[in-house]
């Protein structure tokens, strides 16, 4: 009776193991000017070359590389789990890209690469990495970003992808919009415009597929306050509030409270934002949901080391930067990575 109940327990306990699933987890992160050191003539990256002022070189970017090496992996180790898909913004082409995902700690994850060239004049683009055995790419495509005011502005790509995990369909959404240049209320138009065409993609694919679920990553260079995400991209703040079309920011919560991913003059913003369908935050379809941190109580997710803070100076307690002007400082980035949890 007793070798009964012993071997009962095991198998429980196998059973548990084999059924037992971690979180997947989805991140962003602009890792900020990130160029080979190679001139290319059909951009505009000659400050980041061996001859710019800034003088890539190849000692600079394989520092550069190993933070970033350093930086994802250490998300990962957070629950021994790489993340399933990772957008970045301001990587210059694939060649840095395949860098990245073959370094030694990232390459048991065996990251797949997605990247087209875009328009951009710097030849910063967005770009996303997926582990294949999580989620199941079945297409991708870039979509030229469109403000119609301005029909012949260059900017990033909207870089699209399709496929599922664990069966479920997914539609994700990387993009980098346009800057403050100018200031914030003369520059609104660009994100403005930018929020309604990705409201008006997510809309159109999920008339085709009412059950898929979108996510949308990036660096909107506005809050989740802005009427960019709020109004034009309907980006909410509150889960109560999401209807069935719109989409739940899990930031907006977090930047209410004094949360941050970049500084500017003494003051932080959270422009690195992950905005999930209705569906995803509330499981309205399929099981995989937005999951909330059981001790913050936040949907969203930012990642914070002491090593990734100027430690003292002018900027100190600023994310650490690769440069500041034209004086390499050997950081990170001047945005701190964003991250989300989902599951059943």
């Amino acid at each position: 009776m007793k070798k009964s109940w012993i071997f009962t327990l095991l198998l429980l306990s196998v059973m548990v193991l084999s059924f037992a699933q971690k979180p997947h987890k989805v991140m962003f992160w602009n890792i900020e000017n990130f160029f080979d050191t190679i001139n290319d003539p059909e951009v505009r990256d000659d400050e980041f070359t061996p001859e710019g002022v800034k003088a890539w070189n190849s000692a600079k970017y394989y520092k550069k590389l190993a933070n970033i090496e350093r930086v994802i992996f250490d998300v990962a180790a957070m629950d021994k789990n790489y993340p399933a898909v990772i957008g970045f913004s301001e990587v210059e082409n694939r060649s840095a890209l395949e860098d990245i995902v073959a370094t030694r700690k990232l390459k048991p994850a065996s990251y797949r690469i997605v990247h087209y060239d875009s328009p951009e004049r710097r030849g910063v683009d967005v770009a996303f990495i997926y582990r294949p055995d999580v989620f199941n790419l079945e297409g991708s495509c870039p979509v030229r970003a469109h403000v119609p005011t301005l029909p012949n502005f260059l900017t990033r790509d909207i870089l699209t992808m399709w496929g599922t995990i664990e069966g479920e369909p997914f539609y994700f959404m990387v993009i980098h919009w346009p800057s403050r240049l100018g200031g914030k209320e003369a520059s609104a138009f660009k994100r403005n415009a930018l929020g309604e065409q990705m409201f008006r993609l997510a809309d159109s694919v999920r008339r085709v597929n009412p059950a898929v679920k979108v996510v949308a990553m990036g660096d909107f260079n506005d809050d989740p306050t802005d009427p960019s995400m709020e109004e034009y991209m309907q980006a909410k703040g509150s889960l109560k509030e999401v209807a069935p079309n719109q989409f739940f920011n899990p930031y907006h919560e977090m930047l209410r409270k004094g949360e941050g991913t970049l500084a500017y003059g003494d003051a932080w913003n959270i422009f690195d934002n992950i905005v999930v369908s209705e569906n995803l935050a509330k499981g309205t379809t399929g099981e995989l949901t937005l999951q909330r941190d059981k001790k913050t109580k936040y949907y969203g997710h930012i990642f914070r080391q002491h090593y990734l803070f100027q430690q003292e100076g002018q900027y100190r307690g600023y994310p650490l930067r690769t440069y500041v002007g034209n004086t390499f400082q050997g950081g990170f980035s001047d945005h701190l990575p964003v991250f989300i949890y989902i599951a059943k």
